[in-house]
Order: C-alpha cells, then structure tokens, then sequence
C-alpha cells in the first residue's frame, strides 16, 4: 500500500509539471481555472479516487485522495488545491453517502471524468459559520419544492454543474427544519452572479449564487428533509481533515522554497543560512510542520478506521491552519521584499493561506467546537 500510494504521489507530481505548471499563473492573472482543466485532471484518475469504481472512482483509501489535494497545496497552487478538495472531497462525497441510487449514477460517474463539476453551497450574506441564520428557503409546491435565496463565497460558483445547497425548510423547526437539494446549473431560476475578486486563491472561481423560484423535483432531495443540518455535521470530518491535509502540505512547500532561497541568498558577506536569527527561524518552522504532519497522519488513520469525530476534525482544521499561516508569515519574512514579490512563488502561498483558517469553519468557531467536547 505504501508503495502504491508513492507511485500514485510520483504521478500526480508529473501530471502538475506538465498540464499545471506551465499555465498556472495565467490562471491567476485571469482568476479562474479553464473548465477544460478538470476533463484532464478527470482523464487522469486525479478526481473523485476513493470514490466505488463503480461510480468511475478508483476505489482507493482516502489517502489517495489526500495526496491529490496535498501534493497541489505543496506545489503552491492553492487555488487548485481548494477547487478539487471542493469537488472530490466535499460534493462528490455528500452524493456518495446520502444520494440515491438515482442521484449516484447521474452524477458521480460524470464528477470523477471531469464532466460535471460539483460545489457546496451553504455560507450566505447574513450566515457564515453560524448556519442557523440562513434564509434561502424550500417550500413545498405540489410534488416538488420552490427554492429561493442566495448563497456566497461558493468555491466552483462560476462552473459548477451541481450544487449541494443547504436549505430551510421550516424556519420554526431550528436545525430539525432544514434539508439539501442537488440543484442543476441549468434550473431554470438559479443564476450564478459575478466572479468574486478576493486577496489570495485567484485562479479559484468563488460566486454569489441565486435561486429565484427554482423548482425541483422530490427527487432532488439529498437525504432527508428535516436533517439537512445533521447531514452537513456527519460530513464535515472528512471536509475539515482534507483543509488540515492541505494546511500541511503547503506549509512544507512553502518551507522547501525557503530553505532554498536562504542557502543562496548571501547578507554580511555569507549566506542567509549562516545567519543565526535564519537558523533558528529555519529550525522553529521545521519543527512546526514536522509536528502537524505527524498529527496529520494520525488523524488520517483514524478517519479510515472510522474513530475521527467532529472535535478531531475542528482540532486538525484548527491547529495545521493557524500553524500553515505562521509558516507562510515566517518564510515570507526570510524572503525580505522579494517575498513581497508577486513574481515569488512565495507571496502566493502567503496570500492563498489565510483564507484557510476562515472557510470550513473559522478558527474561532473549531475552538468553540474543540471546547464543548472537553467542557
């Protein structure tokens, strides 16, 4: 199994040198991805692997599909990193453990080519990390459902195919009132709004979206009405581990490039890596990630044995988070002002890791979470 997980790692590297690489900061500079990069990264086995093969995936461990996300975050293509992890780690699982046999054979086949892209829509203008307060609402009209709302900051906004969107069902009800719907991009009453220009992750398409009298069928209910609140709470494991997962890695690439930059760089008439305050700077960040990957890897066995609970999860998002952004703060600063550079590889991983202690969860609300569990 470690051999195959080395040679899988070995061959997305190759595959990021050469479809990723060369383009990738033509991507940032327009601030979206071309949709035609995901049919590659499909036709490469690269989305959806742990997914059953018979629904395309590979049916491989969740390590596999880890290695996806943390070996893009690695490279310094956080925006990638977020768009799959969106895609293979959070929509297309939601389908798989609460979809239908129906929903599972539309969808799940056509996500892990390429050809449908997926996002999950829960954050709106007044509800954030607190779900209680959304207001997008699904009314029941005759055999169907009448959706209307608005969701933001919805990573793949401007080329998902397939939203898992959290509703109200009954205001009354708290979280009893709540469900998920698979919506189309094609419904008639669902508009995307405009590509939102944000700080870091550039070339990650993030939307408003709008539903405006979209009506659905029964059918586009993912799981069960009145749980929509419990289903989002029984995947939120797996989505917090693979943002630890690539808190991690990028941490180490952006560690790697330092490393490097500071052996060549000379001040005082000798290398920056001769330099005391490098030293141990150098020293203090190393032992920071050396520290979360071990962590990292714990928790990954334990969600593949089934033991990774909600407090697990918020303590791995919290903890490799906060630790990606004192890592990118400390590498950056060895840079000088190159690292205030665009051109730098580095600012990009500066700037692409602070949305990280925000989405998923803030790290405000993964302490209140961590607290309750003790408490």
């Amino acid at each position: 199994m470690e051999n195959e997980l080395e040679l899988f790692r070995d061959n997305v590297r190759r595959f990021l040198e050469s479809e990723i690489a060369p383009h990738y900061a033509q991507w940032e500079a327009d601030e979206i991805m071309p949709r035609d990069v995901w049919r590659k990264l499909g036709e490469a086995g690269l989305l959806c692997v742990d997914m059953p093969e018979e629904y395309g995936g590979s049916g491989a461990p969740f390590t596999f599909s880890c290695v996806v996300v943390e070996e893009l975050a690695r490279a310094g293509f956080g925006a990638l990193a977020s768009n799959v992890s969106v895609h293979s780690d959070i929509a297309a699982p939601y389908i798989a453990h609460l979809g239908s046999d129906a929903q599972k054979a539309h969808y799940l086949p056509k996500m892990a080519l390429g050809e449908v892209i997926g996002a999950i829509a829960m954050t709106e203008p007044g509800a954030g990390s607190d779900l209680q307060g959304a207001r997008t609402r699904a009314e029941v009209d005759g055999d169907g459902y009448r959706i209307n709302g608005q969701k933001t900051f919805i990573t793949n906004g401007q080329h998902a195919d397939v939203i898992v969107t959290f509703t109200k069902t009954d205001p009354s009800a708290g979280s009893k009132g709540t469900a998920l719907f698979l919506i189309d991009a094609a419904m008639e009453g669902f508009a995307r709004g405009r590509n939102l220009e944000k700080i870091g992750q550039h070339a990650a398409d993030t939307s408003e979206l709008f539903f405006s009298d979209v009506r659905v069928p029964a059918s586009a209910v993912l799981g069960r009405v009145g749980n929509g609140f419990g289903h989002l709470m029984d995947e939120l494991p797996r989505e917090r581990l693979i943002l630890a997962a690539s808190a991690v890695a990028a941490a180490e690439g952006a560690l790697a490039l330092t490393i490097d930059y500071v052996r060549e760089r000379h001040a005082f008439g000798k290398p920056l890596s001769a330099q005391q305050n490098t030293r141990f700077e150098i020293a203090r960040m190393k032992s920071d990630v050396a520290v979360h990957r071990a962590y990292l890897e714990d928790c990954k066995a334990r969600f593949d044995a089934g033991e990774f609970d909600v407090a697990d999860a918020a303590m791995a998002k919290y903890t490799t988070t906060e630790m990606q952004c004192r890592v990118a703060d400390g590498c950056l600063q060895l840079f000088g002002g190159y690292g205030y550079m665009r051109e730098y590889p580095i600012a990009r991983h500066f700037v692409d890791a602070r949305v990280q202690r925000i989405y998923g969860g803030t790290s405000e609300i993964m302490k209140e979470i961590i607290a309750r569990s003790v408490l």
